[in-house]
Parts: C-alpha cells; sequence; structure tokens
C-alpha cells in the first residue's frame, strides 16, 4: 500500500496521552467530561483546576489529581462515547444497532459498502473500521448540512477524512447509478424513511449474494420494506428483528438490572442479491392477508412524520461540529 494512501487514512492514537489527543475524564461522582489536550491548559471546575501538561505523557488509565487533591481518571473515550456526544444534526443510529449492523451485514474488510444517509456520521465511523484500510465507503445525503456535520465529525474523530470515503449530496435512486456501476457494491445500509423507494437501484448496485440492510422505525415501515423486497422478485427471503440492551447494577449482593435501559430505537431488514435473472424458488410458508392501496397510503412518509430540524439549530450544529475538526487538525 502506498504511502501517500497511508497517510490519508485514519489512525487511532495508543500509548500516553499528548498534545491533541481527546480524554475522558471520570470525576469524584463519576460524572463524564471530555476535553482536548492543548499544552500548558487546564480544565477548570468548581473543584480546582486540573492541568493539561498533567496528563500529556501519562498511560490511559492514569489516576491525576489536581491542586487540591482531587481524583480524576482519565482514558481515551471509545468509538461509543464519541458517537453518544458528539454533534448531532439527525437522529443517530445507537451503538447497539451499529453492532448489529456491522456483525448481521457481514461488513468486512476490503468491502464496498454503500450507506444513505449519512446523518450525523456515527454508523459512518464503524463501516469505515469494519471496512479497513481496503475497502471503500459511498454514503449519500439528501441534506448537505448533515453532511457538513457528519464529515466534521469524523474529522473529529479520527483527525481527517479518510480517503477511502466519499459523500454525495442527493437522493439514493438518482445518484447510487451514477456513483456505483452495476454489480460493484457488496453491501448496502439504507437509514432512510422510505428505503423501498430505491430497492431496484440497490439490487443493480449489488453483486450477487451481496446485502441490503435496512434500518427503520416503525413497524408499517418494516412491513412494507420486507413486501416490497418479496415483491422486487431480486432478494432472497427478508429477515427482520429488533435489539434491546439492557445493563445492569453491580454492586456487591445488590446485583439487579439497571432500572433504565436502552428500549426500542429501531427495526433491521437483511436481504441477499440473488444472482441476476433467477427466480425465487418456492417455500412453503403460511398465507398472508392480502392489502390494498388504502392500507398502504397510511404508510406513507407523510403520514409517519419526520423530524424537523430547524436551520438555526443545523448552523449551530455545524459551527460546533467543524470547530472541533479544525482544533483536532490544529493540534
Amino acid at each position: 500500500m502506498s504511502e501517500n494512501l497511508l497517510a490519508n487514512m485514519p489512525r487511532l492514537p495508543r500509548g500516553p496521552f499528548r498534545d491533541g489527543d481527546r480524554v475522558q475524564l471520570t470525576g469524584p461522582k463519576g460524572r463524564l467530561n471530555t476535553i482536548t489536550l492543548v499544552a500548558g491548559q487546564r480544565y477548570g471546575t468548581h473543584r480546582g483546576d486540573l492541568m493539561h501538561d498533567d496528563i500529556i505523557g501519562q498511560p490511559e488509565g492514569s489516576v491525576i489529581k489536581n491542586q487540591f487533591g482531587i481524583e480524576y481518571l482519565a482514558f481515551r473515550p471509545l468509538l461509543s462515547d464519541f458517537v453518544l456526544s458528539m454533534p448531532r444534526g439527525a437522529n443517530i443510529i445507537y451503538p447497539k444497532d451499529s453492532a448489529q449492523i456491522v456483525t448481521m451485514g457481514d461488513i468486512f474488510p476490503g468491502a464496498r459498502v454503500v450507506e444513505a444517509g449519512v446523518g450525523s456520521g456515527g454508523l459512518s465511523m464503524y463501516l469505515l473500521r469494519a471496512i479497513g484500510l481496503t475497502g471503500h465507503l459511498s454514503s449519500f445525503e439528501r441534506r448537505a448540512e448533515f453532511a457538513d456535520i457528519a464529515k466534521a465529525n469524523v474529522a473529529t474523530n479520527y483527525g481527517l477524512v479518510p480517503s477511502n470515503w466519499d459523500v454525495f449530496i442527493g437522493d439514493l435512486q438518482d445518484e447510487l447509478p451514477k456513483k456505483c456501476p452495476a454489480g460493484t457494491v457488496d453491501r448496502i445500509v439504507l437509514d432512510m424513511l422510505a428505503p423501498w423507494e430505491c430497492i431496484e437501484e440497490c439490487a443493480e448496485a449489488l453483486v450477487p449474494g451481496g446485502l441490503i440492510i435496512g434500518y427503520v422505525a416503525t413497524v408499517t415501515q418494516l412491513s412494507r420494506f420486507t413486501e416490497a423486497l418479496r415483491d422486487s422478485e431480486h432478494f432472497a427471503e427478508p429477515e427482520g428483528w429488533e435489539s434491546m440492551v439492557r445493563g445492569w447494577h453491580l454492586q456487591g449482593l445488590a446485583v439487579r438490572p439497571e432500572h433504565r435501559m436502552i428500549g426500542h430505537t429501531g427495526f433491521l431488514v437483511t436481504a441477499r442479491r440473488m444472482a441476476p435473472g433467477t427466480v425465487m424458488p418456492y417455500f412453503k410458508t403460511k398465507a398472508k392477508p392480502e392489502f390494498d392501496d388504502a392500507d398502504i397510503s397510511v404508510w406513507n412518509p407523510d403520514h409517519m412524520g419526520e423530524r424537523k430540524v430547524s436551520d438555526k439549530k443545523l448552523r449551530k450544529t455545524i459551527r460546533n461540529a467543524e470547530a472541533a475538526a479544525q482544533a483536532r487538525a490544529e493540534q
């Protein structure tokens, strides 16, 4: 692999803390705060100041004291920590769902992956890690503001925008055939309101045996997407599921489930691309009830609703994300 290519790939830091690193500090009450180390600077709290120079040069997992002896535990933040705290323009895909997408979507090193839409860049970072240096990620986003936030978040986390990641603005149905020739994509991940609208274009882009992964929020979206996959006759039988994570309180003999948990966030659907011209063999299944256009009308995007983000909030989020990326680049 050429030196020029390696220079534009993310390299996650390891070893002692150094100037420019992001550090997650756990305070006396277990509260987390993330800072960017700058030589000569200080992290000020009502309990005193923590000098950045006292952290620089220390290994991860060190305990750092301020001038009053208050202790802070210092680690570099995990990707899941960063994703949950980064500036957001759109709702993120939670780490638990990103893990399911990477694993059940069989995202492998060297894979050619398409993602739509990019949102705030959370899933993009997991996909970039999974495909490695030899893979390629093409992300499609309808809103330029969301794309700007995603690129700034990725640059903040990685220190640069990886050279094996392209972000395209526009509808997937229009842009995918232009950017990805037929039969050249291994995996397609759809995080969009109406994924059934681009099934034909996705089928054309996927290699035989490739995988389409849909992430939808509601049961009506889940039903319509799976039926559209079947009706297209391009895919094998789809599979759908959801995941829920419940943490546990671990303290002596007081071992019990946490009172709060991450419940439903979304449904996942996967289906394999069949060879072009192949007819799906008949498998005996339970008969499904019929439905008509009147039933389908309530599944349209206008009826399901879409989270609106004000232009003012988007401008502020873009400024915050780009400022963080610029600070990381300068350090």
